[in-house]
């Protein structure tokens, strides 16, 4: 399936829409990494453990978003936005992806 954050897609048209599909994830960071953030917070330097949070939740919203257009039928999902927000003390981690899910099919 091709997830693209553009409105059309290369070499295709859109054919059919099927609406706005949406992949939600919350994680939590585990107390060691979020003890490695706050002394990096204070010392400087970039946190490990939560870029790789950061990464696999990412992935994970994605993943969903793909999944859920593919109930529908659909054969990509134009537009992706993909939103970060941190919940509760800092130690929770939201990321959402949407886009349109759509059908295509190739330019003559």
């Amino acid at each position: 399936m091709i997830i693209t954050t553009t409105p059309t897609v290369d070499g295709y048209r859109i054919t059919g829409y099927y609406g706005v599909v949406f992949g939600e994830v919350v994680a939590g960071v585990d107390f060691v990494r979020d003890m490695g953030a706050s002394l990096r917070n204070v010392f400087g330097g970039r946190s490990k453990g939560y870029e790789e949070e950061l990464i696999t939740a990412r992935q994970q919203a994605l993943q969903e978003l793909q999944d859920r257009a593919a109930q529908l039928n659909a054969q990509a999902v134009v537009g992706v936005d993909v939103d970060y927000e941190v919940l509760g003390q800092g130690n929770m981690l939201m990321v959402t992806a949407s886009g349109t899910a759509v059908t295509l099919a190739p330019l003559q």
